[in-house]
């Protein structure tokens, strides 16, 4: 997999999400809970653009009348047809073995830990003053 640089980490703030063009694809990176999850911008039933999903939490329920709340804001609610993916792998909770939005693995580095190729000029110092956001695709 190649490795883009899609943002710096100030760019897409808590709760908020940025959608990048990575060769061809509309992919969606998502910061929730000081972490990162990049999916195809597109939900697998009808096509609605994932960035307009509502971001909710897992709600379990042990008995009647008793219900708890988990992974806040990691769950997405489709905005078209209300179908829920979990961000961190895309399983849908509507019919978990055949239906999945595609995910990327997401890396949080330092400006000064990327490195550009094989072959290297002559370099000068830079001072990075914040993180970069990275998605493989």
């Amino acid at each position: 997999m190649a490795r883009h640089i899609v943002a710096r980490t100030t760019e897409i703030p808590p709760g908020g999400n940025k959608v990048v063009d990575i060769a061809g694809r509309d992919i969606v990176v998502f910061h929730v809970n000081g972490e990162f999850f990049a999916l195809l911008n597109r939900c697998p039933h009808e096509g609605a653009p994932l960035e307009k999903a509502a971001c909710v939490a897992r709600l379990t329920s042990p008995e009647p009348g008793v219900y708890e709340r988990s992974r806040v804001g990691e769950m997405l609610r489709c905005p078209w047809h209300g179908w829920e993916f979990d961000m961190r792998n895309g399983q849908s909770w509507f019919d978990p073995k055949r239906v999945k939005i595609r995910s990327y693995p997401v890396a949080v580095e330092r400006g000064e830990e990327l490195q550009k190729g094989p072959y290297v000029a002559e370099t000068f110092a830079v001072h990075v003053e914040d993180s970069y956001v990275i998605v493989e695709v």
